[in-house]
C-alpha cells in the first residue's frame, strides 16, 4: 500500500505513512465522506502459506475483534471508527491522535525517569481505562509503552485493543526464537504469558507494573541482555524496588508497583478499579501533588452520558464517545426524566499565549472593563497556572466532585475575565464548565443562565455558526428540557439544527445528533408521530454514516422503539428493542448498562402485550444481573424489581406482588427519598395490591400518601396528582363512604378543568 493517493473502499485516502511495525503500517488518511483526518492501520496480508480455511477463520476473527474494539467508548481508549478488508488487506480506521506514545516520550527525555506527578497521573488514567475494558471482558495482552499515547493536554489513551491478540493468531507479531512464546513484548510480559498459562485481566496489571517501573526509573524491571534472560527474570526473579533506583519516589508508589509485579496473579490487585482507588487514596494522603500538564486542548472531563442506562444509575464510568461527538448533546432515556448529554472539550492551546493572537476582539464589558486590545498580555506563567487550575476542576468533575469542580471553575473564570476579557474563549470555556457543574448539581435554572451567557459571548467572539457557539446553544436547549420548557427547547434545537445543516451538511454526526434531540423533544411535546418519523430518518442516516450497529445508531433505534410503544405499536416496539439489545450485547457486552436498559424495555413491551409470564422471567434475570453488577439498592436494580412486582400482580399473584412492592418502596424511600417519583410509583403499587386483596382501608392510606406526595412535588392540579385523588375516591366508594367519594370526585373535576384552562 505504497501509493500516496490510494483510496480504500472509495472513502479513505491514504496521505502519509506515519508508522510501520511487525503488524503492518499506519497511515495518515482523510475520510472523504466526513472530511476528517483519521489514522488507518493496514495489517499485513495473510500469507500464501495459510490454507483457505485458516484465512476464512482469521478474517471472521478480525471482524469480531474489530467490532469489539469499535464498541469501546472510553476517554482512555483509542476510538475505532471503521474496519474492513480491501484487496486482501485488513484495515482499521481510528481517531487520529496528536501526541507521543510513552516510548517516544521516554526517548525524548533521553530515557531519564519522568516526573513523579506525571507517572502517577499516567498510572491513574491507564488504570481507569483498563477498569472499563476489563468490565467488558476484554484483555489487552500486549500493554507496553508503544501502545499508550500521551496527548498534548496530558490525556492518556491505550491503543490496539484486540489487535494484539489478532497478531498472535495470525502470526503478525515477531516470535521469540526457541522460547515457544508467540505473544507479547518480553520486557512487559506476565509470568503466566511466558509459561503459557491462563491469561486474564491481571496479566494486563502486571504489564502496567512493568510500564510504570520504566517510567519511574528509566528502565523496565528486568532490563537484561537477551530475550531469554528477560523472560527468566519475569518468571523467577523478584524485582528490585523502584525506590532503590530513585529514592524520591513516594513509598506508596513503590508498594503499588511491587504489588502489580507479583509473580502470582492472585497476589496482584484484584482489578484495575481497585488499583485506581488505591492510587487515588494514596495521592490524597501522601501524594506528590498535581500532575504536570501540557497546556493543550483538554478533553471532556465529564463521563459522557450518551445511553439510556445512564439515567437513574448515575453516569456510566468511563463511557467514552468518539472525538467527533464532543460538544454534542445526546439522546434521552425513553422512560426517564432527564436529557442525556456530553460536554465539549475546553479550547485550550499548547502555548498559553497563543490565544492572544488578535484574531478576535472582545466586546466592551460593562463598567468600563478593558477590551482585549487595551488589555496587557499576561505572562505565560500566569496563563499556565490558570490552565492547570482549570484542568484540576475537570479532574474533580471526573471524580464526581461537582460542587468542588464548580468552585474551581468559578475562581478561574473570574481571573480569566479579569486578565483576558469576558468574551475570551478561555473565559467562556470556564463559564461553560460552571454551567455544566450547575446542571449536575440540580441547579437547572442557574445552568440555563450560564449557558445562555456563554452562547452569547461565543456568538460575539467566534460567530453565531461556530461549532462552540452551537454547542453552548444546544446546552441551553437541554436545560430548557430539564425545566419542562419544551416549546422553547424545540425552538432552540430547530435553530441549531438549521445552522448545523447549513454549515456541516445533513449527514454530519453533529447534525444527526441535533436531529436526534429534536426528535426526542417532539415526543415531550406530544407529537409522537412526528417524533417517530424523525427518529426513523436519523436512525437510517446514522446507519449509513456510522454503521447499523454503531452505539450512536443504536441510541436512535432505541428511540424509534420507544416512539412505537407510545403509539401503541407494542409488537413492533418489542422487535426493535430486541434487535437493539442483541446488537448492544455483541458490541458492548451483555452486562453493559445500555444492554441492560434495553432488556428492561423488552419487559415493558411483553407486559403490554399480555405476555406477563415472559416478562416475569425477564425481570427475574434482569434483577439478578443488576444486583450482581450494581448492587441491591441501585435505582436500576429497584426499577427491575418494580417490573417484577407489576407482572406478579398481572398474574394475580397478589401476595407476592404486595411483598415485592413494599420492599422496593421501602428501599426507594431510603435511597431516593419518600417523595421521589419512583418511590411514589412503588407506593402506588402497594396500594393496588392491597385493593386487590380487599384491604381497602390500608389501600386508602397508601393512596392518600401517594396523592399528598405528588401534590407536594408536582402540584395539586397535576394530572398524576389528580389520578391519585381519583384512586383515593375509589377506595372511599369501596368502603361505603359514598358522600366523601362524591365530594372528592367533584374536587378532582374542578382541579382538572382549572389545569386544562391554564394549559
Amino acid at each position: 500500500m505504497a501509493d500516496d493517493t490510494r483510496l480504500i473502499q472509495g472513502r479513505y485516502r491514504l496521505l502519509e505513512l506515519i508508522g510501520r511495525g511487525g503488524m503492518g503500517e499506519v497511515w495518515l488518511a482523510r475520510d472523504e465522506s466526513l472530511g476528517r483526518r483519521v489514522a488507518v492501520k493496514c495489517l499485513k496480508p495473510l500469507g500464501p502459506e495459510q490454507d483457505h480455511s485458516f484465512t476464512r477463520i482469521m478474517r471472521e476473527r478480525f471482524r469480531r475483534e474489530a467490532r469489539v474494539a469499535a464498541g469501546l467508548q472510553h476517554r482512555g481508549v483509542t476510538v475505532v471508527h471503521d474496519f474492513g478488508e480491501y484487496e486482501g488487506v485488513l484495515y482499521l480506521v481510528m481517531e487520529l491522535l496528536e501526541g507521543r506514545d510513552l516510548g517516544q516520550l521516554m526517548a525524548a527525555n533521553d530515557q531519564r525517569p519522568l516526573p513523579v506527578a506525571d507517572v502517577v497521573d499516567i498510572a491513574e488514567q491507564v488504570a481507569d481505562a483498563l477498569a472499563y475494558t476489563h468490565r467488558q471482558g476484554i484483555v489487552h495482552r500486549d500493554l507496553k509503552p508503544a501502545n499508550i499515547m500521551r496527548l498534548p493536554d496530558g490525556a492518556v489513551k491505550i491503543c490496539d485493543f484486540g489487535i494484539a491478540r489478532l497478531g498472535h493468531d495470525v502470526g503478525f507479531s515477531a516470535k521469540l526464537t526457541g522460547t515457544g512464546v508467540a505473544m507479547g513484548t518480553p520486557h512487559y510480559m506476565s509470568p503466566e504469558q511466558i509459561g503459557g498459562g491462563n491469561v486474564d485481566h491481571r496479566s494486563d496489571l502486571y504489564s502496567l507494573g512493568c510500564v510504570l517501573y520504566e517510567l519511574a526509573t528509566g528502565a523496565p524491571p528486568f532490563d537484561l541482555g537477551d530475550a531469554w534472560s528477560v523472560l527468566v527474570g519475569h518468571r523467577d526473579t523478584a524485582p528490585e524496588p523502584p525506590r532503590s533506583h530513585r529514592p524520591d519516589l513516594p513509598a506508596y508508589f513503590d508498594r503499588i508497583v511491587l504489588d502489580l509485579l507479583a509473580k502470582e496473579p492472585d497476589e496482584r490487585p484484584a482489578d484495575a478499579g481497585e488499583l485506581r482507588r488505591r492510587i487515588g487514596v494514596a495521592r490524597s494522603t501522601a501524594g506528590p501533588g498535581a500532575p504536570v500538564q501540557d497546556h493543550g486542548p483538554q478533553p471532556a472531563a465529564h463521563p459522557p452520558r450518551d445511553t439510556p442506562a445512564a439515567i437513574g444509575a448515575g453516569p456510566p464510568q468511563g463511557h467514552r464517545l468518539p472525538a467527533w461527538t464532543r460538544g454534542m448533546t445526546t439522546g434521552h432515556k425513553a422512560t426517564g426524566t432527564t436529557l442525556l448529554r456530553t460536554t465539549p472539550p475546553d479550547q485550550l492551546v499548547p502555548d498559553p499565549t497563543a490565544a492572544l493572537t488578535g484574531e478576535w476582539i472582545s466586546a466592551p464589558a460593562a463598567g468600563g472593563d478593558l477590551s482585549s486590545a487595551q488589555r496587557p498580555t499576561p505572562p505565560p506563567e500566569q496563563l499556565a497556572a490558570l490552565t492547570a487550575r482549570h484542568n484540576a476542576g475537570l479532574r474533580l468533575g471526573r471524580l464526581g466532585q461537582w460542587e468542588e469542580a464548580g468552585e474551581t471553575h468559578r475562581a478561574v473564570a473570574a481571573e480569566r475575565a479579569q486578565i483576558l476579557g469576558p468574551d475570551h474563549p478561555d473565559t467562556l470555556d470556564s463559564r461553560y464548565e460552571i454551567g455544566f457543574t450547575l446542571s449536575k448539581t440540580g441547579r437547572a435554572a442557574d445552568a440555563l443562565h450560564e449557558f445562555g451567557q456563554v452562547a452569547e459571548g461565543r456568538g460575539r467572539s467566534l460567530g453565531p455558526d461556530h461549532p462552540e457557539t452551537l454547542a453552548a446553544r444546544q446546552e441551553t436547549a437541554y436545560v430548557l428540557g430539564r425545566l419542562s420548557r419544551h416549546f422553547e427547547a424545540h425552538e432552540v434545537y430547530a435553530a441549531v439544527l438549521a445552522s448545523r445543516e447549513r454549515t456541516m451538511g445533513p449527514d454530519h454526526p453533529d447534525t444527526l445528533r441535533c436531529r436526534h434531540n429534536l426528535a426526542f423533544n417532539l415526543s415531550r411535546l406530544g407529537r409522537i408521530e412526528d417524533s417517530y418519523r424523525m427518529a426513523l430518518e436519523v436512525a437510517a442516516a446514522r446507519g449509513r454514516v456510522l454503521g447499523a450497529d454503531h452505539p450512536e445508531t443504536l441510541v436512535t433505534r432505541y428511540e424509534v422503539a420507544y416512539a412505537l410503544g407510545r403509539l401503541g405499536r407494542w409488537a413492533e416496539a418489542l422487535t426493535g428493542y430486541r434487535e437493539v439489545a442483541a446488537a448492544r450485547a455483541l458490541a458492548l457486552g451483555p452486562d453493559h448498562r445500555d444492554t441492560l436498559a434495553t432488556r428492561y424495555e423488552i419487559g415493558i413491551c411483553l407486559g403490554r402485550l399480555g405476555r406477563s409470564e415472559e416478562a416475569l422471567e425477564l425481570y427475574r434475570g434482569l434483577t439478578g444481573d443488576r444486583t450482581r453488577i450494581q448492587g441491591p439498592a441501585d435505582p436500576e436494580t429497584l426499577r427491575a424489581r418494580h417490573g417484577l412486582g407489576v407482572n406478579l400482580g398481572r398474574l394475580a399473584r397478589w401476595e407476592e406482588a404486595l411483598a415485592e412492592s413494599r420492599d422496593v418502596s421501602a428501599i426507594r424511600a431510603r435511597v431516593l427519598g419518600p417523595d421521589h417519583p419512583d418511590t411514589l410509583v412503588s407506593l402506588r403499587e402497594v396500594a393496588v395490591g392491597l385493593g386487590w386483596l380487599g384491604r381497602w382501608a390500608d389501600a386508602l392510606t397508601a393512596y392518600r400518601q401517594v396523592a399528598d406526595g405528588r401534590a407536594r412535588v408536582l402540584g395539586a392540579d397535576h394530572p398524576d396528582t389528580l389520578s391519585s385523588r381519583n384512586d383515593e375516591a375509589h377506595c372511599l366508594e369501596q368502603l361505603g363512604r359514598t358522600a366523601e367519594a362524591v365530594e372528592l370526585y367533584r374536587q378532582v373535576a374542578a382541579l382538572r378543568r382549572r389545569h386544562d384552562d391554564s394549559s
